[in-house]
């Protein structure tokens, strides 16, 4: 395996500067080849027309050209002798094309070398090509970060700017830093992000994150988190941990060439040494052993398999899905069972009232007492209790604030004890709540003891979820699950809609995690993909066979708690992570059996005799290059 492949891992973090340097390296390369292929042209023509020349002679003439092209592999080859680290394809090429020198086929040793470095130049391309996909689409890193001082915008290391300063990112700026609008209106591209090209608006309040781009006005922001904590930095270091996780067939190849490369070695001192001593012909069966060896070369497989999933990592990142590695890509490709959270995931989790029932008392205080007792609450039903109220009680007058986990919560409000909540808070209180017909969400609300109605809020389908599970199901999945903390007939409203195969309803978040257990003792083959919102599922994504949270930038509790981030809040992204990570191992699977196929079938022939030494470069460099080229196909999946 070349340099180049080792080192494919470091572009995504630093920019384009390993890419230039690749570049120049393969330029190098290219110009040795060309170098090497006009001296062994010459050198063959001059002895061809020469055959009298002394044999110490022709020798020496056709040395040049190997040494100009074998240098770097017969110095690679001792290096990692003199490490301990024998049987790699240096090695092999080598012993190959100095043991073609000894039996006299000079023009064949050169040819070894020089079509095992056109295969190092192929490779390198190829991881090239996958480095510079993945460095465009994460070159989101910021240079800099204005502040205004003293009236004048001055520059800054954006490591440097702490929490709470006020920067200035003017039209084409890339916004440094994670902050909050502080003036100013906007549009900003968040493609690199996300994978959208649609710009989103953005105002005074609202929250903005680092790596998107400010396309028409001057905005004002500020920071709400350091550098080192900015969703760039964030997802900087997921792709680049992403190339040095290996999925499972990676692996086996690797243990696969750990085996295989001493097996055919020792199977060419077999061949070479047990028929001679049969038939006293050495020559001929050391150039037999000398052809398996350079048929044998693993680098296909080594190279190619590695390389298949770094594209298709790259091509997920391009539509804004990260893949924190290709364990996970793979297991993604095995889906059969895949569990949604409602709120956030299918439905927009914009939850707006839509009715109010009270009683003994008026609407208004209904809703004031509701939206008073989730007033230090950040979920989305109580931001749509504190929108719809019209006269909210002073915070001094609301105390003794409680959340119960699944249920609601209680707080003292104006002096009295107020319940808001499902009906198992008002059950478990000793209050009768009434039952509504409407098949939506249901806040019921009682004080100091006392039923005083029910609000509902309606949280409406995200366009195209239905669509996507649909899709999920084109794509192989057997089984669609749905989870939600609403009552039964609303989530089974919504879960009908969507069309899943089974709803659990009326969950509480321990209870979402005994589902999903449940779910992956039911299940006989496949992995389960559970997918949430990220900030309140952290639980259940650790649990699940692949965890991806959605619509999370710059959210710690999903990009810790997930194997996979869908950068935006479209469930549609999840059918097309699934058609990435399938089409990957696909690709994969056909370079393994392409490669293993070729290469079983040639070394029989070099051991029969049958397959020559030219026929011996195209099993090793040919299949090379064709795999390789397969491999690159993963960067244009879409």
């Amino acid at each position: 395996m070349s340099k180049q492949e080792h080192e494919h891992g470091h572009c995504c973090g630093d920019g384009h500067g390993h890419c230039h340097e690749h570049s120049c390296g393969l330029k190098f390369e290219f110009i040795i080849i060309a170098v090497t292929a006009i001296l062994l042209g010459a050198v063959w023509i001059f002895t061809d027309a020469n055959p009298n020349l002394n044999k110490w002679l022709v020798l020496g003439l056709f040395l040049v050209p190997y040494l100009v092209i074998g240098f770097h592999i017969l110095r690679e080859a001792a290096e990692k002798i003199l490490r301990g680290e024998l049987l790699d394809e240096n090695f092999l090429m080598a012993v190959a094309s100095i043991g073609a020198l000894c039996i006299g086929e000079y023009p064949e040793a050169v040819a070894v070398m020089l079509f095992y470095r056109i295969g190092e130049c192929f490779e390198g391309y190829a991881v090239g090509k996958s480095r510079r996909s993945v460095a465009e689409l994460m070159d989101i890193r910021p240079d800099y970060a204005c502040v205004e001082v003293n009236g004048e915008l001055k520059r800054f290391d954006p490591n440097t700017i702490p929490i709470g300063t006020v920067i200035t990112v003017s039209p084409g700026e890339r916004i440094p830093l994670d902050g909050i609008v502080m003036d100013g209106e906007s549009t900003v591209d968040t493609s690199a992000l996300t994978g959208e090209s649609v710009p989103r608006a953005v105002k005074v309040g609202q929250e903005v994150v680092s790596g998107c781009v400010n396309l028409s006005g001057v905005v004002h922001i500020r920071v709400t988190s350091t550098f080192k904590q900015s969703t760039v930095t964030k997802i900087l270091e997921l792709v680049e941990r992403s190339s040095k996780s290996k999925s499972r067939r990676e692996a086996l190849i690797t243990r696969f060439a750990r085996i295989y490369t001493p097996v055919v070695v020792a199977l060419a001192v077999v061949l070479a040494i047990i028929p001679s001593l049969i038939d006293g012909n050495w020559a001929e069966w050391i150039r037999r052993a000398l052809i398996f060896l350079v048929i044998s070369c693993p680098c296909a497989l080594v190279v190619s398999v590695p390389l298949s999933f770094f594209g298709g990592i790259g091509c997920a990142s391009k539509h804004g899905i990260l893949i924190k590695g290709s364990n996970y890509l793979e297991a993604l490709a095995d889906a059969s069972t895949v569990v949604m959270d409602k709120t956030g995931t299918v439905t927009e989790g914009s939850f707006s009232v839509t009715g109010v029932e009270p009683i003994g008392i008026s609407g208004d205080d209904l809703i004031t007492l509701a939206a008073a007792a989730e007033s230090y609450s950040s979920h989305p039903i109580a931001q749509s209790l504190r929108r719809a109220c019209k006269n909210m009680p002073d915070s001094s007058l609301i105390t003794n604030v409680r959340e119960l986990a699944g249920r609601g919560v209680e707080a003292k409000v104006c002096g009295r004890r107020v319940l808001v909540g499902n009906a198992a808070l008002m059950n478990s209180n000793g209050i009768t709540p009434k039952t509504p017909t409407e098949h939506a969400t249901v806040v019921h609300v009682a004080a100091d003891g006392i039923y005083g109605g029910y609000i509902i809020i309606d949280d409406r389908i995200k366009d195209g979820a239905k669509q996507a599970v649909g899709e999920l199901y084109r794509l192989g999945v057997e089984k669609t699950v749905m989870l939600t903390g609403d009552t039964k007939a609303t989530a089974q409203a919504v879960g009908s809609a969507l069309g899943v195969n089974n709803v659990y309803s009326e969950l509480l978040p321990t209870d979402k995690v005994i589902a999903v257990e449940e779910l992956l003792r039911e299940k006989h083959d496949g992995t389960l993909l559970f997918v949430g919102d990220g900030i309140n599922d952290a639980p259940v994504l650790a649990r699940s066979d692949v965890g991806v949270a959605m619509g999370v930038m710059g959210s710690d509790a999903a990009i810790e708690a997930a194997d996979i981030v869908l950068m935006d809040d479209d469930i549609r992204k999840l059918p097309l992570a699934i058609e990435i990570s399938q089409r990957t191992v696909s690709i994969a699977k056909q370079n393994i059996a392409f490669s293993l196929l070729i290469k079983f079938a040639i070394m029989l022939l070099g051991a029969l005799g049958i397959a020559g030494m030219w026929l011996a470069l195209f099993a090793d460099v040919g299949v090379l290059v064709l795999a390789v080229l397969n491999a690159t196909r993963t960067l244009r999946i879409e």
